[in-house]
């Protein structure tokens, strides 16, 4: 056999000892993809980012993919230690592909797994609106945040639930900070579903529980609609009926107050979690006032405020309306509208029939003006009737004065005339038997007895 050469010894020795070693290593172990990785930066450019991973294999983030929403590589230098994602396990280049922006994603998605194990609440930001409700994005993760899933003071009450109007409000509400719990979960879509109201649930479980009627609260309106105003407060909300919104009429809730204003507000009623408000039993009742001033019997001269197809209002002053009924308008039964005879803004006299202080209610009558103008001529009639009767009756009773007078007088002084009976009445001589031993100048002494009546009234002596 060939004796080896000192130089084949030495590649044969090298050879061993680099199978030794490689034997001797512990074995690289590539990362794979969708898996996060630590590392240390070595080398930082502006967009790019190299990591060494165990000293076995470099890792390499670029683009959009070293931005995340802690905008990590702005606080990096090198030498750091770093968290980063899978991408690619090996480009053309040899390096490991990465990602910041998906470590964090995978973060964001542990937390917000967490979060809805365990019932808590996180805040986000909405960054648009649809007629559904609002959306948001964290770290790629897209949020939706219901219509129905609002809490009372962002749900958006309209009347007959415009959609557009509806959209208009949800748009007010991009930017603003919610707080809210994840109620549905899709990692593999990236989705949330969030509530505002679940967020809530405990604040407005507590709030509720001390909630007593005869409470004074502060709160904010939340919505008006035609029959009323919400207002919320403390997480909850209830309902000023427009009847509670003031002691006189209301004919449009949003006169006494818009979206977002602040109000006290006094609670009337709790049934399960339907609260009933007030805002007019803050005041003072009008209708006591008006008890002493408005009385069955006064005319009122004032203008119609509204004309409803039953009857008219009319203002009393400025929180009391007043009713004229159509029946206490006319008679006629071709007239089934008050507008055919009354109109807005048209000052009228009426006169108060009927005051219901408990029911807030006052109802007046034209009719009865017409009606105490009839009577009131038919009275005159009947007194100058009774005056003309009393006038005759007087003059028959002195007639028969007179005449009983007359016929006395004919009986005492036959032919004699009374005015002659009277002279000689109060000359003191009553009868034919004073007349008795008189002479004819006795007699013509007395003031107005003429000679022929002295000789007629001594004639009448014999």
């Amino acid at each position: 056999m060939a004796k080896k050469t000192p130089k084949v010894r030495q590649t044969i020795e090298r050879d061993s000892m680099l199978d030794e070693l490689i034997q001797n290593s512990p074995s690289i172990i590539m990362p794979k993809a969708g898996t996060l990785v630590k590392g240390k930066v070595f080398s930082l450019q502006k967009n790019q980012i190299l990591v060494d991973l165990d000293g076995t294999v470099t890792g390499m983030i670029s683009g959009r993919e070293s931005r995340d929403r802690s905008n990590t590589i702005k606080k990096l230098k090198e030498g750091d230690p770093i968290t980063a994602y899978v991408i690619e396990e090996e480009n053309p280049e040899g390096l490991v592909v990465l990602s910041l922006r998906k470590a964090s994603q995978e973060k964001t998605w542990e937390d917000f797994q967490n979060s809805y194990q365990n019932g808590n609440i996180i805040e986000v930001r909405p960054h648009e609106a649809n007629k559904g409700g609002l959306l948001l994005e964290i770290d790629g993760i897209k949020g939706f945040i219901p219509v129905s899933q609002l809490a009372p003071l962002h749900y958006p009450r309209v009347n007959g639930a415009d959609s557009q109007r509806i959209l208009e409000r949800l748009q007010k509400l991009i930017g603003i900070t919610f707080k809210v719990k994840i109620i549905n979960i899709d990692k593999e879509n990236g989705k949330l579903i969030l509530s505002e109201k679940a967020g809530m649930e405990e604040q407005r479980r507590n709030a509720l529980s001390k909630l007593k009627a005869g409470q004074k609260v502060k709160g904010k309106i939340s919505g008006v609609v035609k029959f009323g105003i919400f207002v919320a407060f403390d997480g909850l909300e209830g309902l000023v009926h427009i009847s509670e919104i003031a002691w006189g009429h209301v004919n449009d809730p949003s006169d006494y107050g818009k979206l977002g204003n602040e109000v006290e507000i006094l609670i009337i009623g709790i049934e399960n979690e339907k609260i009933s408000l007030s805002m007019k039993r803050l005041v003072p009742d009008p209708w006591i006032e008006a008890a002493k001033t408005f009385q069955v019997g006064k005319i009122i001269e004032s203008e119609i405020t509204r004309i409803t197809e039953f009857g008219a209002f009319i203002k009393l002053n400025d929180e009391i309306n007043g009713l004229i009924h159509l029946s206490e308008v006319t008679d006629d039964p071709s007239i089934k509208d008050i507008g055919q005879i009354l109109k807005a803004g048209q000052k009228v006299r009426a006169k108060i029939i009927a005051v219901d202080l408990e029911e807030h209610r006052i109802g007046l009558s034209i009719k009865a003006l017409e009606k105490d103008k009839e009577e009131g001529k038919k009275t005159k009639k009947e007194n100058e009737k009774k005056s003309e009767d009393a006038s005759n009756n007087e003059i028959a009773s002195e007639n028969k004065s007179t005449k009983d007078e007359e016929i006395s007088s004919v009986k005492n002084f036959p032919g004699v005339s009374a005015k002659t009976i009277k002279i000689l009445e109060n000359a003191g001589i009553q009868s034919i038997d004073d007349l008795k031993g008189k002479t004819k100048e006795d007699l013509l002494g007395i003031e107005g007895i003429g000679e022929k009546t002295a000789e007629k009234l001594l004639a009448l002596a014999k």
